[in-house]
């Protein structure tokens, strides 16, 4: 049995010995899977977001001018009401005021009677002073009644005035709309006596709302700035949700108002949109309610022929990591012209057809092996 064994293990070692060695296979380098893009310079157009909420351009307070009884109200004055400019929105009781007219014009009748009969006096006096043959200079004021025809003028003039009044306090009686616009708020009503500077409502105007819209230092950096205190914006765009849905308005940059916020140091621009109620014939677009929060979009400075790079894409010290044609990896370090949440905008420091890694590598080491791994647009799934 030993020998059979020890024979066993004498073949298995010629076994061995005989077989030829296994073939080595290179070892694959190690490579990093990245995703890249192709850098193309473009014009980029810079976007300021903000938000506010809408208000009117154009908001009054109605008070009472006179005193009285509300006799008539228009079926337009409520809450929500539209009415258009020069509109009858109520009537007070008239009749105290039709008095006063009449006792106005009146006394108009009479100071002008009074001024007639002083005419005939003065020119009776110029009469007398000529009988005496002197010239009509070297007679006295009272002599000619200069004084009393003053006075007469005066009193007429007054007369004039108090029926003017009369009139104005007659007219106020009806309070009329000074613009085309709508009702926020109702203090009055039918039967309801009231004094003079009485609250009877509030109403805005429905030509133009506005925005006010809080601007940063960064902000105002990415717009044009002409002058000091001047902005020009060529495009505003505003959304914000209308009966359930988003909706986006177009909006005109106004003014910009020049003064710091002590509150949140911003400052602080403000766009308008034209007949926000789509008051006018022939609009279907949505409304744009005064009270509606919105976010804003203004356009700011056109950036010429720069590189538009992925905020990921810039490794410390303003460096960028690109693809070689051996697959390496390379680092350039770039001129940074503007940067916004998404994107760096590069001026110099690239060439345009560059493939510049867009993806995390951790530690960017020089001639480190790549492997691009981008996703087809064709290969994408929806």
């Amino acid at each position: 049995m030993k020998k059979q064994l020890i024979g066993f293990g004498l073949v298995s070692v010629a076994v061995l010995i005989a077989s030829p060695a296994p073939e080595k296979l290179p070892t694959p380098e190690a490579a990093i899977a990245v995703k890249t893009e192709i850098l193309q310079k473009s014009d980029v157009t810079l976007l300021v977001e903000s938000q506010g909420t809408v208000r009117p351009r154009t908001q009054t307070i109605l008070t009472s001018e006179v005193s009285g009884t509300l006799l008539e109200l228009s079926n337009r004055f409520v809450v929500g009401g539209v009415f258009d400019e020069g509109d009858i929105l109520m009537r007070f009781d008239p009749r105290d005021y039709e008095v006063a007219l009449q006792r106005a014009e009146a006394r108009l009748s009479g100071r002008r009677a009074l001024l007639e009969f002083e005419k005939a006096r003065s020119f009776q006096a110029r009469k007398e002073w000529a009988m005496t043959g002197r010239p009509e200079i070297q007679a006295p004021a009272l002599a000619l009644r200069k004084p009393y025809l003053a006075e007469a003028e005066a009193n007429l003039l007054q007369a004039l005035a108090e029926v003017k009044q009369a009139k104005v306090k007659l007219e106020r009686t009806a309070i009329r709309a000074p613009y085309a616009g709508m009702v926020t708020k109702k203090n009055i009503d039918i039967g309801q006596y009231v004094t003079l500077g009485s609250r009877l409502g509030e109403i805005f105007a429905t030509d133009f709302v506005e925005v006010r819209l809080p601007l940063t230092d960064q902000d105002l950096a990415m717009m044009e700035t002409r002058l000091p205190g001047k902005v020009q914006v060529e495009d505003v765009e505003l959304r914000g949700s209308s009966n359930g849905y988003e909706v986006t308005w177009r909006a005109a940059f106004e003014r910009f108002e020049g003064v710091v916020n002590e509150v949140n140091r911003s400052q602080y621009g403000v766009v308008s949109v034209a007949d926000p109620y789509r008051l006018e014939l022939g609009k279907v677009a949505p409304p744009l309610l005064v009270g509606t929060f919105v976010r804003a979009r203004l356009s700011g400075k056109t950036l010429r022929d720069v590189f538009k790079v992925p905020r990921g894409a810039l490794l410390q010290g303003s460096k960028i990591a690109s693809v070689d044609q051996q697959s390496s990896l390379r680092t350039l370090i770039v001129e940074i012209l503007f940067a916004d949440d998404d994107f760096y905008y590069i001026e110099g420091g690239l060439d345009e057809g560059l493939e510049i890694v867009v993806s995390a590598i951790g530690t960017p080491i020089e001639g480190l092996k790549l492997r691009v791994k981008n996703v087809l647009k064709k290969d994408v799934v929806n």
